[in-house]
């Protein structure tokens, strides 16, 4: 690609956002663990509340269900956005674009919608600190993980001005 420029600005992103998908994973691990060891079991006479939830979360608040297991899924895939994003910086071309980019987009909406789960838990309040630390990691990876796709797709759109 032309723009040689924004390779090592993209690397940087890229570094940065796979560690913090893979804390925000971590993370996340940790709270649907304590979620399986201490929720509750269901009996054959188990009769549920009037206000039962399917996703119960013993730490946290109502939200909590909800952000852990969005957080997750959008970790995992952010960790393996950034992996298919270093098969482009090492190719650095046009071809390989399309891929980075799309899944970096797939990353960047899960994050948003895991994001928009962060605020609803902030707002309710009631948390431990790890989750407070997940849900700083998920605002600052939406930001970082749009700074990215923007940096990757200003490359690519200054190639495809050069070749015409």
């Amino acid at each position: 690609m032309a723009n040689e420029g924004l390779k090592p600005a993209a690397g940087f992103l890229l570094f940065l956002n796979f560690c913090m998908y893979a804390i925000v994973a971590a993370i996340g691990g940790w709270a649907l663990n304590v979620a399986i060891d201490r929720g509750f079991f269901i009996g054959p006479s188990f009769q549920p509340p009037a206000q039962f939830s399917p996703i119960f979360f013993p730490i946290g608040n109502g939200a909590t269900g909800f952000f852990v297991l969005f957080a997750l899924i959008a970790g995992v895939v952010g960790a393996a956005s950034a992996i298919a994003g270093v098969n482009h910086l090492r190719s650095w071309s046009v071809d390989s674009l399309p891929a980075a980019a799309t899944s970096a987009v797939i990353s960047w909406g899960l994050t948003l919608l895991a994001m928009g789960l962060a605020c609803k838990e902030i707002h309710l309040h009631g948390r431990n600190a790890k989750l407070i630390t997940m849900e700083s990691f998920v605002i600052i990876l939406s930001a970082t993980q749009l700074l990215y796709i923007l940096v990757i797709h200003a490359a690519g759109g200054a190639t495809v001005r050069t070749r015409v």
